[in-house]
């Protein structure tokens, strides 16, 4: 067992990740900061018909929740479960500017370690490399640092692009949730994937520098 477990708070956050070279640019990831909120709601409005459809349903309408004004509430939020150490939030950072999010969430300390690790990435970053250094920068040090043992990714069977991010970073598919989450307003099916540390010992973004897909600077 970790010997985190017994801390109040875990050790890996806050922290800042990389940098990593991909196609897109220079990845790094950091903790979410106040003034982050007018470039995190112009990416997010802008790019709604491409996050939306993947994303939870949620009682307020797309624009609302992800306008400027609703980001210092979110802000304080994650801070503050980041602090109690349920959460490890980041802003995916391409070339200095914010690109996306990457959060481990629902930390589980004691004999499982274990949480589930979530993303979105502007459309015009995609495809680029961005989202898979994001997941391995994150995975290692959420495995090395913040002393977990299993890391766990739900997904639509749709959404090709994240299920292609998830399969190269090592992740295996364990399963299919039938009507697991009310996504854009229906319960969808969404399948499984799963990564402990023993299956990535060597981490993931040496793996990557090594097939070719990344450099280290």
């Amino acid at each position: 067992m970790s010997a985190f477990s017994d801390l109040g708070r875990h050790p890996g956050w806050p922290v800042r990740l990389g940098p990593v070279e991909v196609r897109a640019g220079t990845v790094t990831l950091r903790g979410p900061r106040l003034f982050d909120g007018s470039r995190w709601s112009r990416l997010r409005i802008r790019d709604r018909a491409y996050l939306e459809q993947w994303e939870p349903t949620a009682l307020e309408g797309w624009d609302e929740r992800n306008a400027t004004l609703s980001w210092p509430a979110q802000w304080s939020s994650l801070r503050a479960m980041a602090r109690r150490g349920s959460t490890l939030p980041f802003m995916i950072i391409v070339n200095g500017e914010v690109a996306g999010q990457i959060t481990v969430g629902n930390i589980v300390r004691g004999s499982l370690q274990s949480a589930w690790i979530g993303y979105w990435v502007a459309a015009d970053r995609a495809g680029g490399g961005v989202a898979t250094a994001a997941v391995a920068l994150l995975a290692d040090h959420a495995f090395r640092d913040a002393g977990l043992h299993r890391l766990e990714a739900t997904v639509r069977p749709e959404n090709g692009a994240s299920i292609r991010v998830l399969t190269k970073s090592g992740f295996r598919e364990e399963g299919l949730f039938k009507r697991y989450l009310d996504v854009a307003g229906q319960w969808r099916d969404h399948l499984c994937f799963a990564l402990t540390t023993e299956e990535v010992s060597d981490g993931l973004v040496r793996r990557l520098v090594a097939r070719g897909e990344a450099r280290l600077p």
